[in-house]
């Protein structure tokens, strides 16, 4: 045994949970399994065996981010570069190389550590609960706060929390792998297991870490945290994979070519200007100047920044990234299948009506009326048919208006229980619950087994076809009546018009047996169907408008009725006609047609877990992007499979949860369509950015570049690019990755995955661009020797030029079709203000002593400044006109 101290004395924690009978645990833990613990005991014993957490991931430390900082191809280059100005005794070039890059790795500490920090943030809103019996009722906690003692209930597609013992089990299986390495699930009972059972042998205990893929069941928590079997060993739960996005590795990819392209045409230039027999200093030093104009400093900085500031605003309109390959996935996204219920309805389910043999009965539920308490009590089959339907119930309700715990359809069940005066709680003091089989996708049916005063009573519900399909009869009047063809065709008939009304179809039935049945779905006798309707969101109609704009088709895949389906897609404006409603059953049969009938279909309905892993599938093999939404355990290998696997945060699985990429923590549509914006944003931001910054250093090349093969004088020194690239780069281009967006960014098709964040049109437009300010650059240095400056007003003047042209060049970057003077990058605060900065930061060194010293400039006449206004605007100029007058015949690049 192991001791835990508490204030009132020492609470005995089993080491052999497994081989202790279930009373023996509650015993020694303290805990009633019908009460739980109160919620001051379970505190006292949080404080005394501490967080039920298992460091999964360690957090970034400020050391090792700043070690990154120096680990990079640019900073090896610009070390190089530095070194070489020492030797050649360039103390003030070197001392300022050095600098930059201090202040470089400070500016890039800083965006990283609170880029990383965001992402731990965003991270933690995706964790766990679990639901605890506490004080006989039944609430969600955070999983960290799990106890010793405390009583979890659980279910198929819930991962496990904490080590638990279990205490009641239906048809409970489990994935064991994290810990076992067997993918096989783990049959569970409640049945003790020997002392030294090995871990893969104890049936009786369920373990942290792993998922439940079957069944349900309650536990009491035996251990937490690191002593759990998951903590002894150290094993991680399955997590996402943190690694760099392709979005990143194309990013580092684009910086280490450009290092070695760097070094190539430095080392060509270098090696041209030796032969000529120019001045072996000059030529060094031009080859220090090319080294460092050509390498976007800040590119992994202001990418890192984007990507994080996008996911936090993602966040901010609940859509949690998990992984952040999802961001650059997302903006080509051309299809979305997603669920119906929660997703495009409200997932507020409410009992519409009944139908037994005796007739039907219809509830107003707004305002709610007392036909169920009337006519429940004279009814005998509509007594029955909400019997079973509260019995075989895995929800809590206290009271007709509290929230309840569990599915909403089963709530709705209660309610309507309540209604008429039925509570769960009674009828299981008339009817001792035996034993319960939960739910099983291949029959579409869960049954409860209870003692009654003649015998064994069997609740089933479930899908309507499945239990009229396989039931022995009908019951009518307290008869059993037994079905013939026309009777089973006459409930079918029944079922789609109660469908053809919007409504989910539930179907109950009962059977009686002497004893305990093996196969209690046999022998069963139907006694009614209920109507459930869930209202589409309001949200929905608008947001499958703008997914249509976007070049996004979104199609329905539900395991619901064809009518019901057809209704929902009818009320969010999918299309609904004959052949665009396609059950599951005919999928396969369809697909053998090819790609073009599965563009025609806007709902799929009555499909079953294995079929929305083929139509997943089927999409991608016909070219398409594919997000699709889940929320079940049998939702997530096609959770996984999907280009962007969404799944429900509020009724989400943990096992869903795991597979998505992306977790909508409002379970709502329209949230997606939110996050495919902010994606296609996050990808313009970064393309813009990249570009703006290509341009600028590219720029910076030519000239340094051309200067050399001409053997003119140099028009730029290595420590005014320096300077330049610390101001122009960073500034603005944060400013870009601030940016929001257009407002029509949903109004054009998706991009294509495989399109490069710069294609041939923006290098195009990359090489315009700089071309067009190198042109003024020379340009400045001309009519600064036909006004007779000297050599150093001559290199202020093009200083000032080149660095008002790139600052002036980020208007160059609006979208295709926007106003030159309103767009998203005169609408964006941020890069005003880096505007506003960045030409404080570049008038001032002339006229501080020791920085004109340092950087060579001399202060600017008025002459000089009026060079620099014409020369530095000109490219703004000529490139705004050739946009206007190519707009009608081609994209924009950016």
């Amino acid at each position: 045994m192991v001791n835990v101290h508490f204030v009132n004395g020492p609470l005995r924690l089993p080491e052999t949970p497994h081989a202790l009978p279930p009373e023996a645990l509650t015993a020694m833990l303290g805990v009633s399994e019908e009460v739980g613990l109160s919620r001051e005991d379970a505190e006292k014993r949080l404080r005394a065996v501490g967080s039920n957490a298992i460091e999964a991931r360690p957090a970034a430390t400020w050391f090792a981010l700043l070690l990154h900082q120096f680990m990079t191809p640019v900073v090896y280059l610009l070390t190089g570069a530095a070194g070489l100005a020492f030797y050649f005794n360039k103390l003030e070039e070197g001392a300022a190389i050095a600098a930059v890059l201090a202040v470089n790795a400070v500016i890039g500490f800083y965006t990283e550590l609170k880029a990383v920090r965001s992402i731990e943030a965003l991270r933690a809103l995706g964790a766990h609960t679990a639901r605890v019996l506490r004080n006989r009722v039944v609430i969600r906690v955070p999983a960290e706060n799990l106890v010793p003692g405390d009583v979890v209930v659980i279910e198929a597609g819930e991962a496990v929390c904490a080590d638990l013992r279990l205490i009641e089990a239906s048809r409970l299986a489990v994935n064991e792998s994290t810990l076992t390495g067997e993918s096989v699930p783990v049959e569970k009972d409640v049945q003790s297991v020997s002392q030294g059972a090995r871990l893969s042998e104890r049936r009786s205990m369920l373990f942290k870490g792993t998922t439940v893929t079957r069944g349900s069941g309650r536990g009491v928590v035996t251990a937490t945290g690191l002593a759990t079997e998951l903590g002894k060993v150290s094993r991680l739960i399955i997590e996402v994979d943190a690694g760099n996005s392709p979005m990143e590795r194309k990013l580092s990819r684009l910086s280490t070519q450009l290092v070695a392209a760097t070094l190539i045409v430095a080392s060509v230039i270098a090696a041209l200007g030796l032969i000529s027999g120019q001045d072996e200093l000059l030529v060094i030093e031009a080859a220090i100047a090319l080294a460092v104009a050509a390498i976007p400093e800040g590119l992994p900085i202001v990418a890192t920044l984007a990507l994080a500031r996008g996911m936090w605003r993602m966040a901010e309109q609940n859509a949690l990234i998990e992984r952040l390959s999802a961001v650059e996935t997302l903006g080509a996204t051309t299809v979305i299948l997603t669920d119906k219920t929660g997703t495009l309805t409200e997932n507020r389910m409410t009992v519409q009506q009944l139908l037994t043999s005796s007739g039907d009965v219809v509830v107003n539920a707004n305002p709610p009326d007392n036909t169920l308490l009337s006519r429940a009590g004279a009814d005998q089959e509509l007594s029955l048919l909400l019997t079973v339907a509260v019995l075989c119930n895995d929800a809590d309700l206290e009271n007709a208006a509290a929230e309840g715990t569990g599915d909403p359809m089963e709530i709705a069940l209660l309610r309507a229980g309540l209604t008429a005066n039925m509570s769960r709680s009674d009828l299981l003091l008339k009817y001792p619950l035996l034993r319960k089989h939960a739910f099983n996708p291949s029959t579409k049916m869960m049954g409860t087994i209870h003692s009654s005063r003649d015998g064994i009573l069997i609740a089933v519900k479930g899908a309507p076809e499945s239990i009229i399909n396989s039931a022995a009869g009908l019951l009518h009047e307290g008869s059993e009546i037994r079905f013939d063809d026309e009777t089973r065709s006459k409930w079918n008939n029944n079922v789609g018009r109660l469908a053809d009304h919007g409504l989910r179809v539930l179907a109950c039935a009962v059977g009686h047996q002497p004893q305990e049945p093996d196969d209690p779905f046999h022998q069963l006798f139907l006694v009614g169907l209920i109507g459930l309707q869930d209202p589409a969101r309001a949200d929905v109609p608008e947001a499958i408008r703008d997914c249509q704009n976007a070049g996004i088709r979104v199609v329905m895949v539900t395991g619901d009725h064809v009518e019901t389906a057809r209704s929902i897609g009818r009320a969010v404006g999918l299309d609904t006609s004959e052949g665009n409603v396609v059950e599951g059953r005919e999928l396969y049969e369809m697909l053998k047609t090819g790609a073009p009938a599965l563009r025609d279909v806007g709902i799929f309905a009555r499909v079953d877990p294995s079929e929305k892993l083929t139509l997943v599938r089927a999409y991608q093999n016909a070219g398409d992007i594919v997000a699709m939404t889940g929320d079940g355990v049998n939702d997530a290998p096609a959770l996984r499979q999907a280009d962007i696997g969404v799944s429900m945060g509020l009724r989400g699985t943990d096992v869903a949860r795991e597979a998505a990429a992306m977790i909508l923590l409002d379970d709502k549509f329209s949230t997606i369509v939110k996050a495919i914006r902010e994606g296609r944003i996050i990808f313009a931001n970064i393309r813009r950015l990249v570009g703006y910054l290509l341009s600028c250093n590219l720029s910076e090349l030519m000239v340094i570049g051309l200067a050399v093969a001409g053997s003119l004088p140099l028009p730029l020194l290595p420590l005014q690019i320096l300077y330049l690239n610390l101001v122009t780069d960073v500034f603005p281009a944060f400013a870009l990755a601030m940016g929001e967006g257009e407002h029509r960014v949903l109004n054009r098709p998706p991009r294509d995955p495989k399109e490069a964040i710069l294609g041939r049109a923006q290098w195009l437009a990359v090489i315009l661009h700089a071309m067009a300010m190198s042109a003024a650059t020379f340009a400045a240095l001309g009519m600064g020797r036909w006004l007779g400056l000297d050599q150093r007003a001559s290199v202020t003047v093009t200083f000032l030029t080149l660095a008002f042209a790139q600052l002036w060049h980020v208007f160059n970057l609006r979208s295709h079709g926007t106003s030159i003077f309103v767009n998203e990058v005169t609408g964006n605060r941020w890069l005003w203000s880096a505007i506003g900065l960045c030409a404080l930061l570049l008038a001032l060194p002339p006229y501080v002593g020791p920085a004109a010293h340092l950087l060579q400039l001399v202060p600017p006449t008025l002459q000089m400044w009026l060079v620099v206004l014409f020369s530095s605007t000109a490219p703004l100029i000529v490139t705004q006109i050739v946009m206007l007058t190519l707009s009608g015949t081609r994209p924009n690049r950016f």
